[in-house]
């Protein structure tokens, strides 16, 4: 028996969940958008699940490549792309699920925040399950100082975008989704919050 990190690395948590309740199941066509070395994506690639996956850095699209090279030996190296969120190179309501872990809160601003939004979107089918995990403000807004927009330097001294719970419902509603689970919140004490939204396409 393969011992658990073996198995499923350094696998995000809440997504674990996820695979738990049955919402990620084989068949499914997985897209990790923004997957740096693919630390979500040992379990899946294991598993024989269809998966792509896209990072606008080339060392870790390499690092990601080599890996799925060792645990998915059939899967073609073309499923790991150079690209970015907001032109991901998929047709229309192409995946299942969507997996985009702690990338939307490097965006810029509001305009790059939903065109990064949007472009993954466009290639989740209807019915299918966005899964998202960023930074947020929820429960440390007298820890953060806004540098400008929604820019903000967090406690640990990071700069991010950060999103709260109002804005993410309205930019379910816009979008047409529904929310799976609700808004959920991790406050890491004097360092950041780090938000689940688990949303489904309708």
């Amino acid at each position: 028996m393969l011992e658990l990190p073996k198995r499923f690395g350094d696998i995000d948590i809440y997504l674990f969940d996820q695979l738990l309740r049955g919402r990620i199941a084989p068949g499914m066509r997985i897209l990790d958008a923004g997957c740096g070395g693919g630390r979500n994506l040992v379990f899946l690639l294991r598993e024989g699940y269809d998966v792509c996956g896209i990072d606008q850095d080339v060392a870790a699209i390499h690092e990601v490549r080599h890996m799925a090279a060792v645990l998915a030996a059939d899967l073609p190296t073309t499923n790991f792309q150079v690209a970015t969120l907001e032109a991901p190179p998929y047709k229309d309501e192409f995946f299942d699920v969507i997996i985009c872990n702690a990338v939307l809160h490097f965006a810029e601003n509001d305009k790059q925040f939903r065109a990064m939004l949007d472009g993954i979107w466009r290639t989740l089918r209807t019915g299918g399950l966005l899964f998202c995990r960023l930074a947020s403000s929820i429960g440390t807004e007298k820890q953060i100082a806004r540098l400008h927009g929604r820019r903000f330097l967090l406690p640990d001294g990071s700069e991010r975008y950060l999103i709260d719970a109002a804005m993410l419902e309205k930019v379910t509603s816009e979008l047409g989704g529904l929310l799976l689970d609700p808004i959920k919140t991790t406050v890491v004490h004097n360092q950041r919050s780090m938000t689940t939204w688990v949303v489904q396409k309708t």
